[in-house]
């Protein structure tokens, strides 16, 4: 049973036993105090005691130490004066006399203040102690610098998770593209193959980076260039048939073939010096050697 369960059981149970107290005589008068119904509250209106209280708050110093001013509302403007009794309870209609009530004081005491030589207006270079403290301001805005530096960091991870679901969506579209194509390429080998089609038109469709078009519709790939000078080269050094040894071997003609042959250098005459070979070229890190022993 919870507590408020408990209470109004309470509550009943003392009612009845006050009845039955009642009913049998031991309540007796004078046990009971009986309230009036309604009791009248009485106002005090001491007027002395106000008056004397108003003198003692009044101070007397001069006006512009007070800048007390007394004035009737300015009239109103042309279109905002409202039709109808006067009415406590229309906060329209007391704001608007709070507004010409004080237009009203300041077109009264600002030339009093300027007979008085006080100037109103603040000048440009003028400075005033702030209320709160350098330390204080210089909190404010560290706080103020630590939440715009939130709210962009907030913005660029969540630029950053709209790029990666954008990039997921491509790179799952180009994957699905892939596939798609993958199947009917292989869908395309097997009618090939089943001899439903007689020709692998497919294969021209397929475009290939790098390639360049030339006259005539047809793509030739640099990866295709290669492989061609490639095959050129392999054919002109090992043919395309027949035979493929003793291609070296020395024949009547050839062994009879001196015109390659120079006397001077291949044959060495009595009493000649040969001349040494002059020497090759050093290596890299040896040439660099010799110009750091140079300097």
């Amino acid at each position: 049973m919870s507590d408020l369960d408990s209470s109004d059981s309470e509550s009943v149970d003392s009612d009845t036993q006050l009845q039955l107290d009642f009913s049998s005589g031991k309540l007796k008068p004078g046990l009971n105090v009986a309230l009036p119904a309604s009791i009248e509250k009485h106002y005090i209106n001491d007027v002395a005691g106000m008056k004397s209280k108003l003198e003692e708050l009044k101070s007397k110093l001069d006006w512009i130490e007070r800048l007390d001013t007394t004035s009737e509302p300015a009239p109103a403007q042309p279109g905002t004066e409202i039709q109808g009794g006067d009415d406590i309870h229309n906060d329209f209609r007391r704001e608007m006399l709070f507004y010409r009530q004080a237009q009203s004081t300041v077109l009264s005491a600002i030339p009093k203040l300027h007979k008085m030589g006080i100037k109103t207006k603040r000048p440009e270079d003028y400075f005033a102690q702030m209320a709160k403290t350098d330390d204080h301001m210089k909190r404010v805005r560290e706080r103020l610098l630590h939440k715009q530096l939130s709210i962009e960091k907030s913005e660029k991870a969540k630029k950053l998770r709209e790029l990666r679901k954008y990039g997921k969506k491509v790179q799952q579209e180009v994957l699905l593209k892939r596939q798609k194509d993958k199947k009917e390429m292989m869908e395309a080998v097997k009618k090939y193959r089943k001899g439903q089609k007689n020709k692998l038109d497919f294969l021209d469709d397929l475009e290939k980076p790098g390639s360049t078009k030339k006259q005539g519709g047809k793509q030739t790939d640099k990866k295709e260039v290669r492989s061609n000078k490639k095959r050129e080269y392999k054919n002109k050094k090992f043919g395309f048939g027949g035979q493929k040894k003793r291609g070296k071997q020395n024949t009547s003609d050839s062994a009879r073939d001196m015109s390659d042959f120079n006397p001077r250098v291949n044959q060495k005459r009595p009493g000649q010096k040969v001349k040494k070979a002059s020497q090759s070229r050093p290596g890299k890190s040896r040439r660099q050697n010799i110009k750091n022993r140079k300097k």
